[in-house]
C-alpha cells in the first residue's frame, strides 16, 4: 500500500524560488544578447538608408569584413596580443602589490597614518600624465607603458583593500577571537574573507581604468597595439579600421571583467544573491 505524503511547503517555496531565479537568469542573458544585436541592426539600417553618414558611421557589415581582413593579414591579432600583454603584466603586478599594501595599511594604523595621505595625493595625479616622465627615465619601450598600467591598478586596489579591511564588522572580529582565531588564523579566516568583496570591486574598477590607460599610452607612445591601431586609423581617416579597434578594446574589457566575475563567484560563494525585479 502506497501512502501519499504531501510536499513540504518550505520545499515547494524553495523550488518556486529556484525556478524563478533560473527564469530571471535566462531572461537577463537573452536581453544582454538581444540588445546589442538590435542596436547593430538599427545601425546597419540607418547606414543603408543614408539616415547617417556611412563614411563616418561605417556599417557593421563593413566593419565585420574589415575585421576579417585584419585578422587574416595578422594586424589585429598582433595588436591584440601586444595590448593584452601590456595590460595583463601591468594589471597583475600593480594589482597584487596594491592588495598587499592595502591590507597592511588597513591592519596597522601607524602605517596607514604615515602613507595614506601620500598615496591619496599620488592617486589624484592622472597616471597618463606621468607617462612623459617615465619615457624620460626608461626610454621608449614597454616599461613605461606597463608601469603606467601598474600604477593605476596599484592605487585602486590599495584603496579598496584598505577600505575592505577597515569596514569589517568589529563584532565579526570579536566572534573570530571568541572561537580562538588569532594571528594568522584571524588574518586568513576573518580579515581576508571580510575584505574580499571590496577587493573584487576594486579589481573591476582597476580593470576598466587599466584598459583605458594602456589604450591612451598606445595613442601617444607606441607603434603597435589596439590603441595605436585606433589612433593611426583616425590619422589616415580609415573609420572602418578605427571601429574594429574600438570594438576589440570593448571586447577585451568584457572578457577581463567576466574573468574577474567568475573568480569572484568561485572565491566568494557566500556572496551570491538572487536577482529581483
Amino acid at each position: 500500500m502506497t501512502i501519499s505524503v504531501p510536499n513540504n511547503p518550505i520545499n515547494q517555496e524553495l523550488d518556486r524560488s529556484a525556478l524563478r531565479s533560473r527564469r530571471l537568469r535566462h531572461r537577463d542573458l537573452a536581453l544582454g544578447v538581444a540588445t546589442p544585436i538590435a542596436l547593430l541592426l538599427l545601425w546597419q539600417l540607418a547606414s543603408s538608408t543614408n539616415l547617417i553618414d556611412a563614411k563616418i558611421f561605417t556599417p557593421p557589415s563593413t566593419i565585420f569584413s574589415t575585421a576579417i581582413t585584419l585578422v587574416k593579414n595578422g594586424v589585429l591579432t598582433h595588436d591584440l596580443g601586444i595590448t593584452s600583454l601590456r595590460l595583463i603584466v601591468g594589471f597583475v603586478t600593480g594589482g597584487a602589490l596594491g592588495i598587499v599594501v592595502g591590507i597592511v595599511l588597513g591592519i596597522f594604523r601607524t602605517l596607514r597614518a604615515a602613507f595614506s595621505p601620500l598615496f591619496a595625493a599620488l592617486y589624484a595625479v592622472p597616471q597618463i600624465a606621468v607617462l612623459p616622465l617615465l619615457l624620460v627615465i626608461f626610454g621608449i619601450g614597454e616599461t613605461p607603458k606597463i608601469l603606467t598600467v601598474a600604477a593605476v591598478s596599484f592605487f585602486v586596489l590599495e584603496i579598496n583593500a584598505m577600505a575592505g579591511v577597515r569596514s569589517i564588522d568589529p563584532q565579526l572580529l570579536e566572534a573570530g577571537r571568541a572561537y580562538g582565531a588569532k594571528g594568522r588564523r584571524l588574518f586568513w579566516h576573518v580579515l581576508i574573507p571580510g575584505s574580499l568583496p571590496s577587493v573584487f570591486t576594486g579589481l573591476r574598477v582597476a580593470a576598466a581604468l587599466a584598459l583605458v590607460v594602456v589604450t591612451a599610452t598606445e595613442f601617444v607612445a607606441a607603434n603597435s597595439g589596439l590603441g595605436y591601431l585606433v589612433w593611426n586609423s583616425w590619422q589616415l581617416f580609415e573609420p572602418n579600421q578605427m571601429y574594429v579597434g574600438l570594438i576589440t578594446i570593448a571586447l577585451v574589457g568584457v572578457v577581463l571583467t567576466g574573468i574577474i566575475e567568475l573568480i569572484a563567484r568561485k572565491v566568494m560563494p557566500w556572496s551570491r544573491r538572487s536577482s529581483h525585479d
